[in-house]
């Protein structure tokens, strides 16, 4: 994909992409990029941890394959699987409530 320098709307974009916020495809979309994102961060967190998919994968009990899918954005781990990988790989997850003005 060649980068373009003619969007100065990114919303627009997405829409005219995507269809509009609340449809299905911009709901599906919204998931895959999310999912992706997430995937990228706990592959850096490995990265930076030193340690192999398959390490990774025993310590919190599952098959390389599936660190593998998450770190490709091929599927989206559940909370409580994404706090075995948080924990394994050293992190805390904290929970905030907003603050309100």
């Amino acid at each position: 994909m060649q980068a373009r320098n003619d969007i100065t709307d990114i919303s627009a974009e997405l829409d005219s992409l995507y269809g509009k916020v609340g449809t299905t495809e911009r709901e599906q979309f919204r998931r895959e990029a999310y999912a992706y994102y997430m995937g990228q961060i706990l592959h850096d967190a490995r990265k930076n941890e030193k340690i192999t998919q398959k390490e990774l994968a025993l310590r919190v009990g599952v098959d390389k394959s599936y660190i593998s899918k998450i770190e490709k954005g091929f599927i989206e781990p559940g909370i409580s699987m994404f706090y075995r990988i948080a924990s394994a790989l050293g992190f805390s997850v904290e929970l905030n409530r907003r603050i309100s003005l």
